[in-house]
């Protein structure tokens, strides 16, 4: 069989997702890029296999799948490393990293997204960021990261004692905020800020951020 298919944009947190994912599981793929700004995306063949004409998207054989955290579901369950898997297998555990996935596209994401808009996008752009979103956003954060300060002092990750999927959604908004002022949110918070320096130290998200950096 071929090598799996990733068509994405590499400045895009989402295919950083699945991009990340595909690194720390060791699957060899071909990156397809997806120029944004030319509109890529938009075209007939690129809408067939993502019908909201969004990246990224995975192709494995037969199988064609759109959004980032599905795909990264997919690639922990499918290849998984022998001796150091990224999911559990009883049903409880599960249900937690489950959990945590969830928690990280609807409460950490939408303040992580804001803020990326206004203190990343906006002045490569040439644009002033609006500190009354930056501020709303900050204190959107601030409630998000004092349930994760808790919940990591129960465990070292965020879905138990190892890492897993939970955590490695998070990097890609992790990269950008951590560039910016709101990075004091996340070292003010012993427990998260320990888990933030793990998990962006490790190997797989180095050579993300090298595709990055080359971008």
């Amino acid at each position: 069989m071929a090598a799996p298919k990733l068509y994405g944009s590499v400045d895009s947190t989402a295919t950083m997702r699945a991009l990340a994912s595909l690194f720390d599981h060791e699957v060899e793929f071909e990156f397809v890029a997806i120029d944004l700004k030319a509109g890529d995306h938009q075209t007939p063949s690129f809408l067939s296999l993502s019908p909201f004409g969004e990246v990224p998207v995975f192709q494995e054989g037969e199988l064609t799948l759109f959004e980032s955290r599905a795909i990264m579901r997919y690639i922990s369950h499918s290849y998984p490393k022998p001796g150091k898997e990224r999911v559990y297998m009883t049903p409880k555990m599960q249900g937690i990293v489950a959990a945590w996935i969830d928690v990280e596209d609807h409460r950490f994401n939408p303040p992580a997204t804001k803020l990326i808009a206004e203190l990343v996008q906006k002045p490569k752009k040439g644009l002033v960021a609006d500190q009354a979103v930056v501020a709303e956003g900050a204190t959107e954060l601030s409630l998000v990261l004092d349930v994760y300060e808790e919940r990591l002092t129960e465990s070292e990750f965020l879905g138990g004692d190892k890492f897993t999927s939970a955590d490695l959604t998070h990097l890609p908004n992790l990269h950008y905020l951590m560039a910016t002022q709101m990075r004091k949110l996340f070292e003010s918070r012993p427990h998260v800020n320990a888990w933030c320096s793990d998990i962006l130290a490790r190997p797989a998200w180095a050579k993300v951020v090298e595709m990055f950096d080359k971008y």
